[in-house]
């Protein structure tokens, strides 16, 4: 059995999703919730579903003496970037090669790097009038989005679709997608 963290920055509902998709499995057990916010929603979502949550400030997070005894703590084998913000050094890039993922708001190449994420994505979907969306699983990689391109899911846009409207349909492959991508990810390691 895997043992996941998963690293998040916001409210947390892709977090949520996870942890309960992998309740029940057999494939992995999310162990630790890790968000550089001490407001972020997620913690709380962890700890009501009984997963530690520790919060970790941008220098403790830079910091290999903090980050690697945490992760290895608690046993962790595959990190999930669901929703974080924070650049990923490079000793935590070497430490879990090939067993860090993230996931991206936008059908990589295309919206990727810095500065490119949450709405910040939706609003430039929507300005370059694409016809189309999706979410992208990526192994994260010293460049930003820039890992192999693990899966992709795609859904239209019509014209009349807001910011607000493509952010909530690229939602939706997020919530019915991740967490099987994952699954899938892990048994191929």
């Amino acid at each position: 059995m895997h043992h996941l963290a998963i690293f998040v920055s916001g409210s947390g509902t892709n977090c949520e999703n996870i942890i309960r998709y992998f309740a029940d499995r057999q494939s992995a057990d999310v162990c630790l919730v890790v968000s550089n916010r001490a407001d972020a929603y997620a913690l709380v979502r962890a700890r009501r579903l009984g997963v530690e949550a520790a919060v970790v400030d941008k220098k403790a997070f830079n910091d290999p003496k903090v980050m690697l005894p945490l992760l290895k703590h608690h046993n962790i084998d595959f990190i999930v970037l669901a929703g974080f913000l924070l650049f990923i050094p490079d000793y935590m890039i070497e430490a879990y090669p090939h067993r860090m993922i993230n996931l991206h708001p936008a059908l990589l190449p295309k919206f990727g790097g810095k500065g490119m994420w949450g709405h910040h994505v939706h609003e430039a979907v929507k300005a370059a009038g694409e016809t189309k969306t999706g979410m992208t699983v990526h192994w994260v990689s010293k460049e930003i989005d820039g890992g192999k391109i693990i899966a992709q899911f795609s859904t239209p846009i019509l014209p009349s679709d807001t910011v607000e409207d493509i952010a909530e349909k690229e939602h939706l492959l997020e919530m019915e997608h991740f967490p099987e991508v994952i699954e899938k990810t892990l048994e191929q390691l």
